[in-house]
């Protein structure tokens, strides 16, 4: 089966939040935004109420992975998954966790077969899911566990965020911050880079990509004085990065990292915990920063923000960080299938 031929599967995500609205709008300015061919997949009667909610008169029709690209010119395409509670916009309901998780589940099963060019999924409720009988801690987690269940061994998902301005990720991620220093490992950053190295080549189109990797401590440790995990931790595993022909360097200190003369000096950034990296990559790019899961065997982007439950039906939603994920998504398939077509 031709991917390029094939849509972009999306997740509605929880359907009390935003997602429905941006995906609405996402559709509605498609051409504009030169967007690549999408379909839903989620419940058809609740889409087309809250487009009539929300004051948007847009054609939604039911379609399958096969005929979503044909169609996406003329309607938003919608392979329907039946909720089990109609939705009221803002109030979640556990009872319909079942069918949010279903979405996350079908979507992988459509990609790994060829269905789908990848996956851009729709923020979830986590403590909603959670209530359902969820037993991850979220998107990243499940769907590593449905691709190492494909796959038939373990899958390490790397978060990665990518915008306009900087693309990098974190070595440990929702762990309490006094907890850090035991998680961090000189085998979990050369893992971690590793798959930013692969990844950033196979999907991003970067040959040979320049990865800059920060310290833990402030100064990256001021040589030991401010803590030894930089010369103990992360110094090794970037001279074994290097030893391997990965382009890794550092640790450098995080708070010179990210100015504009310093990021172009690398392509990606890795940072030792979460808002070592989340911070500079909302203030950079908050509208249009993507969630990038990297070292799956399918591509997955999501919008970097959650529910937003209180504008979910007001017709106030932004949708520009959904749109820079469909779009990311679309580009790296392409970028991934000329790889594969030249590798032949």
């Amino acid at each position: 089966m031709n991917r390029n031929s094939n849509a972009l599967a999306l997740t509605m995500g929880d359907p009390a939040g935003i997602g429905p609205d941006v995906t609405l709008a996402a559709w509605r300015d498609r051409v504009a935004l030169g967007l690549p061919a999408f379909f839903l997949i989620g419940d058809l009667q609740m889409l087309k109420a809250r487009a009539k909610l929300v004051g948007l008169d847009i054609p939604i029709t039911e379609a399958t992975p096969e005929t979503a690209a044909s169609l996406f010119a003329t309607a938003l395409p919608v392979l329907p998954l039946e909720l089990a509670k109609p939705v009221r916009p803002g109030q979640p309901d556990p009872d319909n966790g079942a069918t949010v998780i279903e979405a996350i589940r079908l979507a992988v099963e459509l990609t790994l077969a060829g269905h789908a060019r990848g996956i851009v999924t729709n923020p979830i409720a986590k403590s909603v899911l959670y209530a359902a009988g969820f037993g991850f801690p979220g998107h990243t987690e499940y769907l590593a566990h449905l691709s190492g269940e494909a796959l038939g061994k373990a899958v390490t998902p790397v978060m990665l965020l990518a915008g306009p301005h900087l693309r990098v990720a974190p070595v440990t991620i929702h762990i309490p911050l006094q907890d850090v220093p035991s998680a961090l490992t000189t085998e979990a950053i050369i893992e971690t880079a590793r798959i930013m190295a692969s990844d950033l080549a196979s999907r991003f189109g970067l040959r040979a990509p320049r990865i800059a990797i920060s310290g833990l401590n402030p100064h990256a440790g001021e040589d030991g004085a401010l803590g030894k995990e930089d010369i103990e931790i992360v110094a090794p595993a970037i001279a074994a990065l290097q030893a391997e022909g990965i382009d890794a360097f550092g640790p450098l200190p995080a708070d010179t990292m990210f100015h504009a003369e310093a990021r172009a000096g690398y392509d990606a950034a890795l940072c030792m915990y979460h808002d070592q990296a989340l911070i500079p990559a909302k203030t950079l790019g908050f509208h249009d920063s993507v969630n990038v899961t990297l070292g799956l065997p399918f591509i997955r982007t999501s919008p970097d923000h959650g529910t937003a439950f209180s504008l979910a039906g007001t017709g106030t939603a932004r949708a520009d960080s959904l749109v820079a994920a469909i779009k990311l998504a679309g580009t790296m398939a392409d970028t991934e299938a000329r790889r594969t077509s030249s590798a032949v």
